[in-house]
C-alpha cells in the first residue's frame, strides 16, 4: 500500500469517526433538550423518558433543528407551555455545548 493510500485511508477513518460523533452529539443534545421540554410541560418519570426519545427520533428527519422544534413548539402549544423561540434556540445551544462535552468525556477525548 503507497503512503497516499494510507494517508486516503487514515482520512476516511477520520471522516467516518467524526461523523459518528457528531450523530452521537446530536443525539444526546436532543435527548437532554427532550428531557427539558418534558419538564416544562409537567412530564415526568417514564412519560418524560418517552418524550425525550420522541425528540431524538424526529432529529432524524432533516439535518439542523428545525425537525425538533416542529415537535416541540406544538407540543408546547398544547400544553399551554409559554416558551418563545429564543429560549428554544439558547436551549438547544446549551444542550449542544452539554452533550459534546459530555461525549467527548466518554470517548476520552
Amino acid at each position: 500500500m503507497s503512503s497516499f493510500e494510507k494517508r486516503k485511508d487514515t482520512f476516511e477513518s477520520k471522516f467516518a469517526h467524526d461523523g459518528e460523533i457528531m450523530f452521537r452529539v446530536e443525539a444526546r443534545c436532543c435527548k437532554l433538550f427532550g428531557v427539558w421540554a418534558a419538564e416544562q410541560m409537567g412530564l415526568t418519570g417514564p412519560d418524560a423518558e418517552t418524550y425525550a426519545k420522541e425528540v431524538v427520533a424526529s432529529n432524524l428527519e432533516e439535518p439542523g433543528f428545525d425537525d425538533v422544534k416542529r415537535k416541540v413548539v406544538p407540543d408546547f402549544e398544547t400544553k399551554a407551555v409559554d416558551v418563545s423561540d429564543h429560549v428554544i434556540d439558547t436551549q438547544l445551544e446549551k444542550f449542544m455545548s452539554e452533550a459534546k462535552e459530555q461525549i467527548m468525556k466518554e470517548s476520552g477525548n
